[in-house]
């Protein structure tokens, strides 16, 4: 699958990512998934949010890790994952990794969405000690540029850069805090900013998102069950 189809207008900061009405080559979708399982050598799941020819965000999951679930084989919500994700309000395009926590306390049917034992959410917090290995994988990250994000995915919370890291105990600490009502979710993510991602080629794009993906690759492996080779 040839690269070059896909143009940087297709991200759209007034609109999100253009995925719909465009020819399998151009497909953002299509090309990241099929990337990802050649460099990987295992079937990736494509998750989104949006609708319509504009999407706001895009995930993808090993499909491997979520069958190795013995409680939620059946839902994505537990994977960790690599993202992408436009969303006008907020100015600036992301590609990353991304872990849900779900809710602590589900609404009345919907009972799938809440935090269950099996989730990759546990294996993160679990981790999360000062000087332990992913401890140090996002210090690195944010050495390099990258961003964090912590806490409730609908109420939204600021993004943590490298100054403002406060370690791996008090990132623990602000994770557990997050509203038991609220979806939320932990974030590592390089952003884009519309003059760069329009000065660009779209195989430049490809590439940049792919060598984002292969950043956070360390940190995925410690919170999945079954890791990428």
């Amino acid at each position: 699958m040839a690269i070059h189809g896909f143009k940087p207008e297709f991200l759209d900061f007034d609109r999100g990512i253009h995925v719909g009405n465009l020819e399998e080559n151009q497909r953002i979708t299509r090309i990241l998934k099929l990337a990802l399982e050649a460099r990987f050598q295992q079937s990736f799941v494509t998750e989104r949010w949006g609708r319509g020819v504009y999407w706001r965000w895009i995930g993808f999951l090993s499909r491997a890790n979520r069958e190795a679930m013995p409680i939620s084989s059946g839902v994505s919500f537990g994977c960790s994952k690599y993202f992408v994700s436009l969303e006008p309000e907020e100015g600036g395009f992301k590609c990353g990794l991304q872990v849900e926590r779900g809710y602590l306390k589900a609404p009345r049917g919907s009972g799938a969405w809440q935090l269950q034992p099996d989730w990759d959410w546990n294996r993160l917090l679990a981790q999360l000690k000062p000087s332990a290995p992913l401890d140090q994988e996002i210090r690195r990250l944010l050495g390099e540029g990258f961003h964090l994000f912590a806490g409730s995915l609908e109420a939204g919370s600021a993004p943590l850069d490298k100054g403002a890291y406060p370690g791996a105990a008090r990132l623990k600490r602000l994770l557990l805090a997050a509203p038991a009502s609220q979806w939320a979710g932990f974030q590592i993510y390089y952003p884009m900013a519309a003059k760069e991602v329009q000065s660009s080629t779209g195989a430049d794009l490809i590439g940049s998102i792919l060598a984002v993906f292969e950043e956070v690759t360390p940190i995925l492996n410690l919170c999945q069950a079954v890791r990428l080779a």
